[in-house]
């Protein structure tokens, strides 16, 4: 019988009060509603641990967005905006204090793992972030919620080496755009080519700025790459990337819009793909942050897809051999 390590599940029902202006619109509700039915119905529910999720203060947030910003968004939801910057970044009154919560949950799990509380944690939240720049909201994100947990971790505990690794379809811009100069945090993202995807970026030629060249790692796939360019790509590439690094933590930036049945991007992802992508990630854990890994939801738009997907590869990362 298959056994699996425990995994702290942080999310919370405040999450669904950020209205993205109804059905027409991606980035739902429904996704974290057919997530948590999902595992707490499947395999993984004996050992799953749900945590609330604390708010990110103000301050941890300025680690990565500047205060111009942060009263421009203010100021959009509580004036009862209907969006931020772009008509597809939709907000509500509620927006501002969720987007606090959003931000907060991979904190929280943080705070567990250092705790010792457990060592893998998987944040359930919206909305995403890893569009989300210093000073710009993109493609449904406001604050980015990987960068900020990631310089919580290193400031409130001092971890220095920290590798992100993004598997969402689309690059994340705006976790490349805070660490680009920044050679303590490896940025690691495979996803769909940027002449096809949004946002545009993401070419395999950017690789870092200054200090920080060398520690971004862009693997882009052509539309309708499968499995198996994934797996090469994770062997050939990324693994040996994640070697010289030899991070002291591991931050996922867990997108699951690659899915062949997810139209938001051109990829074709099986379920599957990603048991395997979650058992290379917990190989580089063993080897060499004793396990710990914090893995925080961004894209996937499909709630079926989504929801296997997700319990897929908690699967492939929590299994015990």
């Amino acid at each position: 019988m298959t056994s699996f390590h425990t995994i702290h599940l942080i999310t919370s029902p405040d999450y669904l009060l950020h209205d993205t202006g109804g059905p027409d619109h991606p980035e739902q509700p429904s996704r974290l509603t057919a997530i948590n039915k999902r595992l707490e119905n499947g395999p993984l529910s004996k050992n799953l641990i749900k945590v609330d999720p604390v708010p990110a203060t103000r301050e941890s947030i300025l680690l990565v967005h500047n205060e111009d910003y942060l009263l421009r968004f203010e100021d959009a939801c509580l004036s009862g905006r209907e969006y931020f910057g772009h008509t597809d970044n939709r907000i509500c009154y509620d927006t501002w204090q969720i987007a606090f919560l959003a931000a907060g949950a991979g904190m929280t799990g943080v705070d567990i793992i250092e705790s010792e509380e457990g060592r893998l944690v998987f944040a359930a939240v919206r909305p995403p972030g890893h569009h989300a720049e210093q000073g710009l909201p993109l493609g449904f994100c406001f604050f980015n919620n990987v960068a900020a947990t990631v310089r919580y971790w290193q400031n409130r505990y001092g971890r220095k080496r920290i590798l992100v690794f993004d598997f969402d379809a689309h690059h994340g811009n705006g976790i490349q755009e805070i660490f680009d100069e920044d050679p303590d945090v490896m940025y690691i993202s495979i996803h769909e080519h940027p002449t096809f995807s949004f946002p545009g970026t993401g070419w395999d030629y950017e690789a870092g700025i200054g200090a920080g060249e060398g520690f971004t790692l862009n693997v882009p796939l052509p539309p309708g790459a499968g499995d198996e360019l994934v797996i090469q790509a994770i062997s050939d590439q990324i693994t040996p990337a994640v070697n010289r690094f030899s991070p002291e933590c591991i931050v996922i930036a867990a997108g699951f819009d690659a899915h062949g049945q997810d139209d938001m991007s051109g990829l074709d992802w099986s379920t599957l793909v990603y048991g395997k992508i979650g058992t290379a990630v917990a190989n580089w854990a063993d080897r060499f942050t004793q396990g710990r890994v914090l893995s925080i939801l961004e894209g996937g738009y499909v709630p079926d897809a989504l929801s296997a997907s997700v319990e897929t590869y908690l699967g492939g990362l929590a299994i015990k051999v």
